[in-house]
Formats: structure tokens, sequence, C-alpha cells
């Protein structure tokens, strides 16, 4: 299980850091801002591009703020 911390930076996530564009991408995020930019923008992340470390973040924010459900 990956520990969040208080916070993600979103640039140590490909995906995560193209969604941050408009943000500071070095600039730590909290879980449920990161489940949200991934959960909103779902279809503009290039799946095949996920790494294991990022499908990793993908499920246990899924989890932890989703409570088991990405609204995709």
């Amino acid at each position: 299980m990956m520990h969040f911390g208080d916070k993600i930076v979103p640039a140590e996530f490909p995906e995560l850091n193209l969604l941050a564009w408009n943000r500071n991408p070095v600039r730590p995020i909290a879980p449920d801002e990161a489940f949200a930019l991934y959960e909103r923008n779902w279809r503009l992340v290039d799946a095949d591009n996920l790494t294991p470390r990022e499908q990793l973040l993908i499920r246990e924010l899924t989890d932890e703020c989703g409570h088991g459900v990405m609204l995709v």
C-alpha cells in the first residue's frame, strides 16, 4: 500500500502531471484533490502511459477518496 502522507506531488506521476497543467506540478496537493483531477479528467488520461506506481496511486485514491468507485 502506498503511503500518501498528507500530500501528492503531481510531477511524480506522468498522467497526473499532465492533468495538473494549470498549476505548479511540484506543489503537493491533497489526495482528494488528486482523485478529483483523475475522476473529472479521466478522458484525457492515457491508460497505456500509466506507470505501475501511478496505477497503484489511482487504485488507492479510488479506495480512499472514492470509497472504491471512480466515476468515469
